[in-house]
């Protein structure tokens, strides 16, 4: 038996193949759709393929308009299925509009987004003293939101003549940022009232050193009764550190690893004006630690908790470290190592969005030195990267 395959681009034309090669009497063995698929369909076309014989006689499966009688066809003018070719381009287009529906809402909505990106950030029509002043502030490493947010709100506020002079543009941009930032001011001490001070972070963000500076100050220069509590058992000579920088000092020394313990050594120094506790680093991941620390703290009554971060992390870091101290009763920042970043602009988004106001600022290894009360103006001045009036970088 001779069985004979065809492929055409519809079934008509297919059918048509199969008459002129083995005559009207042939019959349809097999049909099947090529290229299924919407993808392949658009790509490769449609496809008809019929698999027919001239030897064999069977009852045709085909609706009759497929039907290969010579009494329904002629060569000269053979019927085609209009409607069936309508229906399929009809169940191609409406396929092919369900399939891509949710790529062009996504590619509408990235149009969107880029437009009004492209509609908020500092146009070319920024006067020049402006337009540098922003390039200035994202070299600092400020985040463009809040330097093209610093800038649209200069360039509304003032004047274009007023916008001239490059270094007013940057005075009135530290003076935004001067009145979102929190001070707290020093340590307030009383003589006949014990003032409870701890330290809290994570590790390596210089706790131990600021401690010390912050003793030294108080004792030599405010010539205030100071004691120290250390509950940092868990680093290496962190005691014989401290306890290094007590006997130069001249200063009691308390040594905690419990609550309890904590709660004894504060009332046998509650005589004196100033208690400064330093704490074990603690990983801002580790819950189970933080609520230990907070324990501790407790028994401390502390007055203040200051968190101290290093300035060297990364914005995002220090945001997330921020908000899981949160939970041991922070009452304001102290800012480390500002002497070691190129830049400080990423402590701009720190400052700005968390609540705690700031204490102290502290940029090298030196005690008593190297340490000083956050002021407003200079802090706005240092982390913008803007020079001083006396021409040097603020710090």
């Amino acid at each position: 038996m001779e069985v004979k395959t065809f492929r055409a681009n519809t079934m008509q034309q297919a059918l048509d193949l199969v008459r002129r090669e083995l005559g009207s009497s042939a019959s349809v063995l097999h049909t099947r759709e090529l290229n299924a698929g919407l993808l392949r369909r658009l790509v490769f076309g449609r496809q008809v393929e019929v698999s027919a014989s001239s030897a064999v006689n069977v009852p045709s499966r085909l609706p009759p308009e497929y039907q290969l009688s010579a009494a329904n066809r002629s060569y000269a003018e053979p019927v085609v299925p209009i409607h069936l070719e309508a229906d399929y381009r009809a169940q191609y287009r409406d396929d092919f509009r369900h399939q891509v529906a949710g790529q062009l809402d996504e590619l509408h909505a990235m149009v969107e987004k880029l437009c009004e990106r492209a509609t908020a950030t500092p146009a070319y029509d920024l006067p020049e003293s402006l337009f540098h002043v922003f390039t200035d502030l994202i070299e600092a490493e400020v985040d463009e939101s809040i330097a093209r947010a610093l800038v649209d709100q200069i360039r509304t506020r003032h004047d274009a003549h007023e916008l001239v002079d490059e270094l007013l543009v940057k005075a009135c941009v530290a003076k935004l940022l001067e009145n979102e930032i929190k001070v707290t001011g020093p340590i307030k001490t009383q003589e006949d009232r014990c003032r409870v001070v701890a330290l809290v972070g994570p590790t390596g963000v210089g706790k131990t050193t600021t401690i010390a500076k912050l003793a030294a100050n108080y004792r030599l220069r405010e010539k205030r009764r100071v004691g120290l509590v250390t509950v940092d058992t868990y680093r290496v000579a962190a005691v014989e550190q401290l306890r290094t920088y007590a006997d130069i000092i001249d200063l009691p020394m308390e040594v905690v690893s419990t609550p309890r313990e904590m709660r004894e050594a504060v009332e046998r120094m509650s005589h004196l004006e100033l208690v400064l506790i330093d704490t074990a680093g603690r990983s801002p991941r580790d819950e189970v630690k933080i609520q230990e620390l907070e324990s501790m703290l407790a028994e401390a009554e502390a007055d203040d908790v200051y968190l101290v971060l290093s300035s060297t992390a990364g914005a995002r870091s220090l945001a997330a470290t921020a908000e899981r101290f949160a939970k041991a009763g922070t009452t304001a920042l102290l800012l480390t190592k500002l002497d070691e970043p190129s830049s400080l602009g990423h402590l701009v988004s720190l400052v700005r969005t968390c609540h705690l106001p700031i204490s102290y600022l502290t940029n090298g290894q030196t005690v008593p030195d190297d340490i000083e009360v956050a002021d407003r103006s200079r802090l706005a001045y240092m982390l913008l990267g803007i020079e001083t009036e006396e021409g040097v970088t603020a710090w």
